[in-house]
């Protein structure tokens, strides 16, 4: 499973419009707070588990602002509010690129929810429709404006795809790309999985071919969907899928979109990964994707067929 596909929490939706509920519940909550200012970090502790305050311990914000996660299986309300961290002994903050994959279940679960809710009520504090000014509703799943009315969180469908040439064994390729936007002149080029958002009236299949073939020039067939899982930076769903690429057509890239893209063997992904440095060109070394992307779990799932 992808590694922010986890949670054990109970999102008990039929709460969010009983505004007296709550209430109650918010006086009994355990509550985790993160910060949309510096990229939407939380707290983790010693162990590296998240940090969650009671309420009474957590910074004031008004009721509106209060977003309700769900329910925990011991039956505790868990809520996440938006503010500037609060001191705690012996805790350091993170963001969830960095420390998601090593969440548990639940952790993974409530700090996922939490981030993409923050990121969306913090860009969109005005209708789309209206343009009036918006305010938190319905335990923060909802805004609504003077004239009442609604706008839901958003959630942008993605597709990512690990593209292989169909081989097994040490020799087995796959075509990883460095994205334009991550800039160049640094220490480590990173290549990952190819991505980009499905278009209105597509499917994700359709946009895993269109989407190879804009960025690479390769043309892919045998697709199958591997799993999804949020990525809240600020408020994707990415589809993740394999397919089987033409390891004989030349990689053409857009460099609008890509900057290098090459084919690795499973043999080389497997020396970057245990630490070896791998020549990217240009005085750089190749990069793989953070640990709680879906990018490296497709890579690991593919390298799996790395004999031991």
């Amino acid at each position: 499973m992808p590694p922010l596909a986890r949670s054990t929490l109970d999102r008990a939706a039929h709460h969010r419009r009983d505004p007296e509920w709550l209430a109650a519940a918010w006086s009994r909550a355990r509550v985790l707070v993160v910060d949309t200012v510096t990229g939407g970090r939380a707290l983790v502790d010693e162990d590296g588990a998240l940090v969650l305050f009671d309420a009474k311990e957590a910074p004031e914000v008004e009721v509106e602002q209060r977003m309700f996660l769900g329910v925990e299986p011991d039956g505790t309300p868990v809520f996440a509010v938006d503010a500037p961290l609060p001191e705690h002994p012996g805790a350091r903050a993170a963001n969830l690129r960095e420390i998601g994959h090593l969440l548990s279940d639940r952790d993974a679960g409530l700090y996922t929810a939490a981030a993409a809710l923050a990121q969306w009520h913090a860009g969109h504090p005005y209708s789309s429709t209206t343009g009036l000014p918006t305010t938190a509703a319905e335990g923060g799943w909802t805004r609504v404006d003077e004239a009442g009315t609604q706008v839901w969180p958003r959630t942008d469908p993605a597709m990512i795809v690990l593209v292989h040439d169909g081989e097994d064994g040490p020799s087995g390729r796959c075509l990883l790309g460095n994205n334009a936007a991550w800039g160049s002149g640094r220490e480590v080029r990173r290549f990952s999985c190819l991505a980009g958002y499905v278009e209105p009236g597509e499917s994700a299949e359709a946009a895993v071919v269109r989407e190879v073939a804009e960025e690479v020039g390769i043309g892919v067939k045998a697709i199958e969907y591997e799993g999804s899982q949020a990525w809240p930076f600020p408020g994707s769903l990415m589809l993740g899928f394999t397919a089987l690429g033409d390891a004989t057509q030349p990689v053409r890239v857009d460099p609008t979109e890509i900057a290098h893209a090459r084919w690795f063997t499973r043999e080389e992904i497997a020396a970057v990964l245990a630490g070896e440095v791998l020549d990217a060109g240009d005085g750089a070394r190749v990069g793989l994707p953070p640990p709680s992307s879906i990018a490296l779990y497709l890579i690991n799932r593919w390298l799996a067929k790395l004999p031991a």
